[in-house]
């Protein structure tokens, strides 16, 4: 288990732009539910298969980490989530391992207006089996990349809607800048970032976010749950910066075919418009009209959400509506970060055009 010093909860006050809702944390008082801590249950995934995952790290010998020097190489960890031609006898996955939950207990009341105490984190389940062998045969590989600040864990519900359709997602975490990410000596790396990024840290944060993609990318052969990806259908989503990276990674790599942003700006660089875009939106993020003039004149698919907010994308619109029904979450902060609307519609929607299009975009291979 891993304890956060004070210098660690410091560090915490960033975490993507849900700094904005610093100021919401003191409008509720947490408390445990009477009957025990609440354990929220993610949505299962719709699709035909049983759904695996593996957890894997990689080492860039070529890149120091830019968060922290002092620890040489650059490492990053992602979590293949695939297609299973069985799920017998291999367990349901936690959402964080029992090293992570904790911590991210302690960070999340401070940026994000959620509880410090009565919900048991480490037992949300996930619908991905542990090292469940593999379905046969080639298909479509998209790689996933995170808000700022957040850990590839709070996309597992998408990732596993994607491949319980039958694409094998790999889930990026960028530590250093990730809230919490367990490496594998099993020790945990928190945020290294204080409060809102300036353009020069973003645009650290986004390039090396592109390395890491690289990286990932040509290490998918040592993944054996992707070995049957074929990498001339290769896509990408991100939510966030990770939205914006996404982009520029496909603007700059000939492998990514396809590329879907959520609610991410792109004024860093003009999109080049030479791969197909997915652009999805909320109306009631902070940064929507930024958002709005940086997609102004795009060729791409698009969707605004209404009454939704901006960590709808992620798996805060199943874990936030039982904290509110509980009690242990205000209806601003719901609002703050999921939207007043219904979540299960939203997620709905959001499922719905990401499978439409990665299955139309990458649907066969391009010779």
């Amino acid at each position: 288990m891993t304890s956060l010093s004070r210098r660690g909860l410091g560090k915490a006050a960033v975490l993507g732009a849900a700094a904005a809702l610093l100021g919401s944390r003191a409008a509720h008082a947490a408390a445990p539910a009477p009957t025990g801590p609440l354990v929220p249950v993610l949505p299962p995934p719709t699709g035909p298969h049983p759904v695996g995952v593996v957890r894997h790290a990689f080492t860039d010998p070529s890149r120091t980490d830019p968060w922290d020097p002092a620890r040489g190489a650059r490492q990053v960890v992602v979590s293949a989530v695939y297609p299973a031609r069985t799920v017998t006898g291999r367990p349901r996955a936690p959402q964080l391992t029992p090293a992570e939950a904790p911590v991210f207990g302690l960070l999340a009341p401070l940026v994000r207006g959620l509880p410090a105490a009565g919900v048991d984190w480490g037992a949300v389940l996930t619908h991905a089996h542990t090292g469940a062998p593999p379905l046969p045969g080639r298909r479509p590989v998209v790689l996933y990349t995170p808000g700022g600040g957040d850990a590839r864990t709070l996309g597992t519900g998408l990732a596993e809607e994607l491949a319980s359709h039958g694409t094998v997602v790999v889930l990026v975490d960028h530590p250093g800048e990730a809230s919490q990410v367990e490496l594998p000596d099993g020790t945990v790396r928190e945020t290294v970032l204080y409060g809102p990024p300036d353009r020069a840290t973003f645009r650290t944060m986004v390039d090396t976010r592109v390395a890491d993609l690289r990286l990932v990318l040509d290490r998918l052969g040592d993944i054996p749950a992707a070995a049957g990806a074929d990498p001339r259908r290769t896509g990408i989503y991100g939510h966030s910066a990770g939205g914006t990276a996404a982009a520029l990674l496909a603007a700059r790599d000939p492998r990514i075919r396809a590329v879907a942003n959520l609610e991410g700006h792109l004024d860093l660089e003009p999109w080049p418009g030479r791969r197909p875009l997915l652009l999805l939106r909320t109306d009631g993020f902070a940064e929507a009209e930024r958002i709005e003039r940086s997609w102004v004149g795009l060729r791409a698919r698009r969707r605004t959400l209404r009454a939704a907010n901006h960590w709808v994308f992620t798996d805060h619109a199943a874990l936030v509506p039982p904290l509110r029904a509980a009690g242990l979450v205000t209806d601003a902060v719901r609002d703050g970060l999921i939207g007043p609307g219904d979540p299960a519609a939203t997620t709905a929607a959001v499922r719905h055009e990401l499978r439409a299009f990665f299955a139309r975009t990458l649907a066969r291979a391009r010779h």
